[in-house]
């Protein structure tokens, strides 16, 4: 552990102040970036560390803001395009050019909108059930579904719902979400990923990428409907056993030696 860097990068984007908490290793081969999802921090990818695989891989992941240890001036600003452009921040300042990138749910439509704008940067992209179509906006559009006089009233209706989901591991991620996301940041991030998903065009953007893609999904989703789709245009596909929304919960090792086995295959 004592390779690990633990920064706070201070930035601000659409003229509000960030200072943002990163954790990350260096390293001369091109680096892999993760972007959490919604209710995760960085620590779910630090053991990116440990895998033998990546030994001598370079990567750097951080707190969104409105969650973790990141510190945001203004929560209510905070959205799915707000992410993206934060992005863009932290790998300006890091020194980070060219990078392959792994997105989990909210981090994995971050991820799409940064490579749909940026797609010379990507290298490869590992999406773990980020959004692409409205299918997939299950845990965002409670926002629709689910309305609430106040973002706290909303936010301690969201986490008591996902304590008691049969989806694997969603009762270990509701136990953590009250310390680990502020309520103000939840509608605007819920309301841009609905929008994104119904009206983003995110499926067309996904299979347009120029660079190799995996989709990640859990056993527990393999009913989602444009997965042959997705494999008919070359993207690979990955299901994880006894796993859910959050394979990095259910099943991380099998998670880790997949993510290993592609970026092998992409790197040679």
């Amino acid at each position: 552990m004592s390779r690990l860097t633990h920064e706070h990068v201070s930035l601000r984007v659409d003229d509000t102040a960030l200072r943002i908490a990163t954790v990350r290793r260096d390293g001369d081969l091109a680096p892999v970036v993760f972007l959490h999802g919604f209710g995760s921090t960085k620590e779910d990818y630090v053991d990116f560390l440990h895998q033998p695989a990546f030994t001598g891989r370079p990567f750097l992941a951080y707190d969104a803001p409105g969650c973790g240890e990141t510190v945001c001036a203004d929560p209510a600003k905070v959205s799915i395009p707000f992410l993206v452009r934060t992005a863009q921040e932290v790998l300006r300042q890091s020194g980070i050019e060219r990078f392959h990138v792994v997105g989990h749910s909210m981090g994995g439509l971050t991820a799409l909108m940064l490579a749909h704008q940026e797609p010379y940067r990507v290298l490869s992209f590992v999406d773990i059930e980020g959004n692409v179509t409205p299918e997939e906006c299950f845990l965002s559009r409670q926002i629709v579904t689910h309305p609430a006089a106040d973002d706290e009233g909303f936010f301690n209706g969201f986490v008591e719902r996902a304590r008691r989901s049969t989806e694997s591991s969603s009762a270990l991620y509701a136990a953590s979400l009250l310390h680990k996301v502020r309520p103000g940041a939840v509608r605007g991030i819920f309301e841009s990923m609905v929008e994104l998903s119904d009206h983003g065009d995110l499926l067309a953007k996904f299979l347009s990428l120029p660079f190799p893609r995996l989709f990640m999904y859990g056993e527990q989703n393999a009913h989602l409907s444009y997965l042959p789709e997705l494999a008919a245009n070359g993207v690979e596909l990955a299901e994880v056993p006894h796993s859910g929304h959050w394979p990095m919960y259910a099943n991380p090792v099998w998670m880790w030696d997949r993510i290993a086995a592609f970026h092998a295959r992409t790197d040679s």
